[in-house]
């Protein structure tokens, strides 16, 4: 008994953290401290190689990035890319079972060398061994499952190299957040992606991010009201019905 002051209070902390929205939106989420930050924040970042020489400076077929035809997808850490996200999913699965079996076993003994016709006098009344044994059973199942599911989302977020790795391969990272009154919807993006699979436009598609982990949802007032009180999310684990 004595630990219950302890688990009301436990059980009231995250609503104490609620309370600081009442009557105003709630905060976006700071960019000081995510990956992109540092990404794009560090001095490390390695010198250009592909420069023009100062006789090349006019030329418009200069190969560098900063030319008219250069190539300017991203390709080390602290640069920008859009991630197209494009899903369009329906699933359909219908299974259907039936299966039945029935068995039947008679023996009897109706003659054998006399001996039932001298030994059904000496059974009781009703008792022969022309029908010794007698049995049957019978089974029957029956399932029908279905699976159907439908999914359409179409976003587009700008993603930051977060590191290069040692095979070549880029681990990309973006979030965006907007607030209409008092909700935001964020978007959240992270995995892995190929350098030569990001086209000439700095895109990349969601199909081609290896490890992939997009989430799109809301945080705010609709939100709140949307989701069950910790009380009845922790009924809904203990109790049995």
């Amino acid at each position: 008994m004595r630990l219950t002051p302890a688990l009301l209070l436990l059980a009231a902390l995250p609503a104490c953290a609620r309370l600081e929205n009442v009557g105003r939106a709630p905060d976006f989420t700071p960019l000081e401290g995510s990956g992109e930050y540092y990404a794009m924040s560090g001095s490390s970042f390695p010198e250009r190689t592909d420069r023009p020489m100062p006789a090349d400076g006019a030329s418009l077929w200069s190969g560098n990035r900063e030319s008219l035809l250069g190539d300017r997808r991203a390709m080390q850490r602290g640069d920008i890319l859009t991630v197209v996200i494009e899903i369009d999913d329906q699933a359909q699965i219908t299974n259907s079972t039936d299966r039945s079996r029935s068995a039947s076993e008679e023996m009897g003994i109706p003659s054998l060398f006399g001996i039932p016709q001298r030994l059904d006098p000496e059974l009781p009344e009703g008792a022969t061994l022309a029908d010794a044994v007698s049995g049957g059973s019978s089974s029957s199942y029956q399932g029908d499952g279905s699976v159907s599911r439908q999914e359409k989302l179409t976003l587009r977020v700008a993603a930051t190299i977060t590191e290069r790795m040692p095979n070549g391969v880029l681990r990309v990272q973006g979030s965006q957040e907007v607030r209409v009154n008092n909700e935001i919807r964020e978007l959240l993006v992270a995995g892995f992606v190929r350098a030569e699979d990001i086209s000439r436009q700095n895109e990349v598609t969601y199909d081609k991010i290896a490890g992939a982990r997009i989430s799109y949802g809301g945080r705010g007032q609709i939100t709140d009201v949307q989701q069950p009180r910790y009380g009845q999310q922790v009924a809904d684990i203990l109790l049995p019905m």
